[in-house]
């Protein structure tokens, strides 16, 4: 993806942030704490129909999968609206970091700041 590409995409983020916080009716005083414990929620959902796939050796309900992780995106949107960032702000800090480990060829291994 060259870099024109990757802005454009994350500048398309912010539309999709500003559609979903018209849809943000939780309590502002349970602002950061709400969106948090949503999204570990519909996470933890993606993860069980992909469990319950494999432990029943059924196909995997790609659609449901991905209703789930629209849900997890929404919860971030407003979590990163709450915090003050703009999600092309997180996928722009994310994609640096991430393409400064694959220079560094430091994608493999733990940490933050390897």
């Amino acid at each position: 993806m060259t870099k024109d590409a990757v802005e454009l995409f994350i500048g398309d983020m912010d539309v999709y942030q500003a559609q979903a916080r018209k849809t943000a009716i939780y309590p502002k005083q349970y602002k950061l704490v709400y969106p948090a414990l949503g999204l570990c929620g519909e996470a933890g959902e993606v993860a069980e129909k992909i469990k319950k796939s494999m432990r029943d050796g059924n196909k995997l309900d790609d659609l449901a999968v991905a209703k789930e992780l629209g849900d997890v995106l929404w919860y971030l949107a407003n979590l990163a609206e709450d915090l003050g960032y703009d999600l092309s702000e997180i996928a722009q800090m994310n994609y640096e970091k991430l393409k400064s480990r694959q220079e560094r060829n430091a994608l493999k291994g733990n940490g933050d700041d390897r």
